[in-house]
């Protein structure tokens, strides 16, 4: 591997299931990735066993292969720096430690958290910055035997040089300085002798030799302290790039109280992979095209001119817009397989229509489709005869137009289905009536709506003797 080989990594934790955030980490990672002809990572960094809900990261990996984020190291597939759970990594962390406490990078704190919270407080209430102020970086030798013989709990903290300025090239916001007097002296264990997220990731980027770190604005403070991490063992630090955090309506940061944030709603309510990668990748960038391919988007996106805002807005409504363009460019025959779910989970009649007819009636509903789920409700009167909203026909003039129905209906009763359509229509012009109210009928009658397939096609969607029986709702009594 040669120096100037990139290599990135997606680093999520298992405390928490992805949401569109993490996601497009992930994304930006892998683009980047593929673009450089570098090596995309995937870690997981599980070292808070306490919050782990999802064992062994097994659903995020299975999103990340979902969404096409294939990783060329990681679980499961292995590379020069196995494992890739941080929880299996504990013997090189207690080497580093080692080698800090031999340098005289780290000391012991025992101050409980308890403690810490009050001495918060009270510099919140003196409006003085909380940090921590040192209290164990104080203690004698003495003091700290006499506390280890009485079994004190202790956690480790890096000592950070407060007199020093750290700086580190971010791709958006270029060269970034950071004073460390206005850092904490972070923890670099627990009380129960783990390592904490900041020093784990610290040791495993040194380690596996990242070479650009990209991830949330959130992590920007994180960043400094690392950053003095690898000075202290006088490593190359990484380029990173500190992504806009995505917003929801209000301005606010975006939480699972909005829908849409977490991957698994999204999934759930029938959005497709390439549209949600596709919306992630162009939102917050000015774009030419926008409804791209993977491929496009590993060729045509500019990490050189990237926006140095803190924060994107989530527009769901453009979000169901690329959808409906990603379903429109799907060809009929899979758009059929993911629709079935959704379709037999609506109604069980749907399990027993055959592939290729309900491949037909999908064609005629695909142009109208925002999400897969909708699929359901567009033909729910395939399956089910609709209850016809009499207060629907009026809005529509049925009255006015029930004479004709009473003649034309008559005459088409025998016909085949595009026969039948084309007459009716033939009907309607003889008579100088408007084709789109005549037909906004027909719909509601065959459907319960005003919208949706066209009536040639909705007279082959219904088996004939059913089209007659909704028909004659327009022939009244």
């Amino acid at each position: 591997m040669t120096k100037n080989h990139i290599r990135v990594r997606f680093a999520p934790s298992p405390s928490g299931f992805m949401h569109l955030g993490n996601v497009r980490a992930a994304l930006m990672n892998f683009l980047f990735a593929r673009q450089k002809q570098g090596t995309f990572i995937l870690r997981i960094e599980d070292t808070d066993v306490a919050r782990n809900i999802d064992p062994e990261a097994r659903q995020i990996i299975s999103d990340l292969a979902w969404l096409s984020l294939t990783y060329d190291e990681g679980p499961h597939k292995g590379g020069p720096h196995v494992p890739y759970y941080q929880s299996e990594r504990a013997n090189l962390y207690k080497q580093y430690l080692q080698e800090c406490q031999e340098k005289n990078l780290i000391y012991r704190c025992f101050c409980t958290s308890e403690e810490l919270e009050k001495r918060r407080q009270r510099q919140l209430a003196l409006k003085q910055p909380p940090r921590y102020d040192r209290t164990c970086l104080k203690l004698s030798g003495s003091d700290i035997d006499a506390k280890l013989a009485a079994n004190t709990p202790y956690i480790w903290r890096f000592k950070l040089d407060d007199t020093k300025t750290v700086s580190f090239y971010d791709l958006a916001h270029k060269t970034m300085h950071f004073e460390l007097k206005h850092f904490s002296d972070v923890p670099l264990t627990r009380q129960d002798g783990s390592f904490t997220f900041l020093f784990a990731n610290f040791v495993d980027d040194k380690e596996m030799q990242i070479t650009h770190i990209f991830r949330g604005e959130d992590h920007l403070t994180n960043t400094a302290v690392q950053v003095a991490m690898f000075e202290a063992f006088n490593t190359e630090t990484p380029v990173y790039w500190h992504l806009p955090i995505i917003g929801n309506t209000e301005g606010k940061k975006l939480s699972k109280r909005d829908f849409g944030f977490s991957l698994t709603d999204l999934r759930n309510s029938g959005f497709l992979p390439e549209a949600i990668t596709n919306y992630l990748a162009i939102i917050g960038h000015s774009v030419e095209e926008e409804i791209m391919t993977m491929q496009k988007l590993i060729e045509t996106f500019n990490f050189e001119h990237l926006s140095s805002t803190g924060q994107i807005r989530y527009d769901f409504e453009k979000l169901r817009w690329v959808n409906h363009h990603w379903i429109m460019k799907y060809d009929t025959t899979k758009l059929t397989a993911l629709c079935r779910p959704f379709l037999i989970q609506a109604n069980p009649a749907f399990e027993h229509i055959k592939d290729e007819q309900l491949a037909t009636l999908i064609g005629h509903i695909q142009q109208e489709l925002v999400t897969l789920q909708e699929s359901a409700d567009a033909l729910k009167f395939v399956v089910e005869r609709p209850h016809i909203e009499s207060q629907l026909l009026v809005d529509h003039q049925l009255e006015k137009y029930k004479p004709f129905f009473k003649e034309a209906l008559t005459d088409i009763e025998t016909l085949p289905a595009q026969e039948a359509a084309q007459t009716l229509s033939s009907r309607c012009k003889e008579k100088g009536l408007p084709l789109k109210d005549v037909f906004a009928l027909v719909r509601i009658a065959l459907t319960g709506k005003p919208q949706g397939p066209q009536v040639k096609d909705l007279f082959g969607m219904l088996p004939g003797a059913e089209v007659q029986a909704r028909l004659n709702v327009l022939k009244g009594s």
